[in-house]
């Protein structure tokens, strides 16, 4: 058994849904998550139940869910962007630590009866603000974990891992609740936590290589994150098919425990067994997932959606909870298929430097639907009814395929996102302050006049490489003195904004590159920078 962290030299096992168990650094995190996510999903479970018994009111039993989901759509790019600019492994210690200390108080208001509605909600934000802090860093730091060519299995393993947390922990909730009371969820909660600050303790990943660049500002962090995705087709595409699904499909996991209480009479143990059938049914599809895979991506997200419309049909007749548990048994194979096909997605659309932000933009995605689609779900059940509103979101669910089918999924791992730093330093007169800017850079090229439409075509699919890495004013000039010359200019915002552009392009940027300077008849292209010149202050 291999016990290095990475190994680069071992053979392509991309085939192989075992694969990244033979990391020794992987397996053990696995293990933890495993572990804390168990706990997780029981104080979870156990605060929708409890919402039930202090107000057992269709919008307040939603708001449970909001009020753990809101926060990581307010957040969470925040937290990318620190996921980016700081050590991620302290980083994820400090948050695990929070989060220990705010499921112990939390944990000790419940055993003293101290809670109410507000108080509920309020530690479920708390906790939904630990959890996004460290969502990011823990997304991020999976290619470090792993070879690239075993990232898709690792991200699937994730995704088994945190169903097979969701399968028993809200089991193990009811069973704990029956028998301890309804603090122990919490108590479990708190110290399964510390599994996972033990493991990392542990772990020593590699020293990152040196940069000769200081760590980007909080702020300008999240502006680049932003702009990036606004230029990334293939990220741009996954966060809109996630917008598609994930406040549709918010609906059973927020009404859930009211379903059981209100439409099957049930208690604690049948919504903790329901809540395990879903996860089951998650594992379940973890492991038809790589079959299912080789219909392609889009497929994959239809059946999910479909699915997901058919576990919330049965959902709506449910009246015992046999029906209720072969609903949940599709929810949680749909919900796995389409989580971790959005997932790999934006993971394989992401270079290193701004995987942070680009996947804290994905879970924003994801929870604004969750937490907007639960309050709106828990208004509507106020006025129509449970049944009515399961049968809505179903058809929705099914409407929304042919209008999403634009927007294509990428899963391929063909593109290579590493930097290729083929990027020249530029020769300088004199040294320049790193924030002088703007900076205008200005590339001339040489073009055949039979080849100006292709080229043309060319640069067309270069301008999005350089607005994704920091440049702005793009545009592309036709020399009207002599035929066939053509001058690139676009903007940076400092000196050092434009180094950061050398150190940010990759292998697949270089591609476009190449298709460029193919059409160069003569010669490399010129390439100019021009600063912003200061005006000398008199006195």
């Amino acid at each position: 058994m291999k016990t290095d962290e990475r190994s680069p030299g071992t053979p392509d096992v991309e085939g192989s849904a075992w694969s990244p168990f033979r990391h020794i650094v992987f397996t053990v995190l696995w293990l933890a998550t495993v572990l804390s996510n168990t706990g997780s999903w029981m104080q979870n479970a156990a605060a929708g139940w409890l919402m039930t018994s202090l107000r057992p009111d269709p919008f307040e039993v939603a708001l449970v869910q909001a009020a753990t989901t809101l926060p990581m759509f307010l957040f969470s790019l925040r937290a990318g962007a620190l996921a980016d600019i700081i050590d991620r492994r302290r980083l994820l210690i400090v948050v695990q630590i929070a989060a220990v200390a705010i499921a112990a108080l939390f944990a000790i208001f419940v055993w003293l009866n101290w809670v109410t509605p507000n108080w509920l909600l309020t530690f479920m934000s708390l906790s939904g603000i630990a959890t996004v802090l460290a969502m990011p860093a823990w997304q991020s730091i999976v290619p470090q974990l792993v070879p690239r060519e075993e990232l898709r299995s690792a991200v699937a393993l994730n995704g088994v891992g945190l169903n097979i947390s969701r399968a028993i922990g809200p089991a193990l909730a009811g069973v704990a609740i029956g028998v301890l009371g309804m603090a122990a969820p919490y108590w479990i909660n708190a110290l399964s936590t510390f599994a996972v600050i033990a493991a990392l303790i542990w772990w020593r990943p590699p020293k990152p290589i040196a940069q000769s660049l200081p760590a980007e500002r909080f702020v300008n962090a999240i502006r680049s994150g932003l702009r990036y995705a606004r230029y990334n087709p293939d990220l741009r595409a996954t966060l809109i098919r996630s917008a598609g699904f994930f406040p549709l499909a918010s609906v059973y996991w927020a009404l859930l425990p009211l379903l059981v209480r209100a439409q099957m009479g049930g208690g604690p143990e049948t919504y903790g067994i329901l809540l395990g059938a879903i996860g089951a049914g998650a594992v379940i599809g973890a492991f038809v997932l790589p079959v299912a895979a080789k219909l392609g991506a889009d497929w994959v997200m239809t059946g999910a959606t479909v699915g997901t419309a058919l576990a919330l049909v049965l959902f709506a007749i449910a009246r015992e909870p046999a029906t209720g548990l072969i609903g949940c048994v599709f929810a949680g194979i749909s919900w796995v298929a389409a989580i971790a096909t959005l997932n790999v997605s934006a993971q394989f659309a992401l270079p290193g430097w701004v995987r942070g932000r680009g996947m804290a933009m994905f879970a924003t995605g994801q929870f604004a639907g969750l937490a907007v689609g639960s309050i709106v779900w828990g208004q509507a059940a106020q006025m129509i009814g449970l049944p009515a509103v399961h049968i809505i979101a179903a058809i929705a669910l099914v409407a929304s395929v042919p209008l999403l089918r634009r927007w294509k999924l990428q899963t391929a791992a063909g593109f290579d996102l590493a930097p290729s730093m083929h990027w020249p330093a530029p020769l300088l007169s004199h040294d320049i302050e790193p924030d002088r800017g703007p900076v205008l850079v200005t590339i001339e090229y040489v073009v055949a006049g039979d080849e100006r439409a292709p080229f043309l075509a060319a640069m067309a699919k270069l301008a999005g490489e350089r607005r994704r890495d920091g440049a702005f004013d793009w545009g592309i000039y036709e020399d009207a003195a002599k035929e066939g010359v053509f001058v690139e200019t676009f903007c940076v915002d400092s000196w050092l904004e434009h180094m950061r552009q050398h150190q940010r392009v990759t292998n697949a940027d270089r591609v476009l590159q190449d298709a460029v300077h193919r059409f160069q008849a003569e010669g490399d292209p010129a390439v100019r920078h021009l600063i912003a010149a200061r005006r000398s202050e008199t006195t």
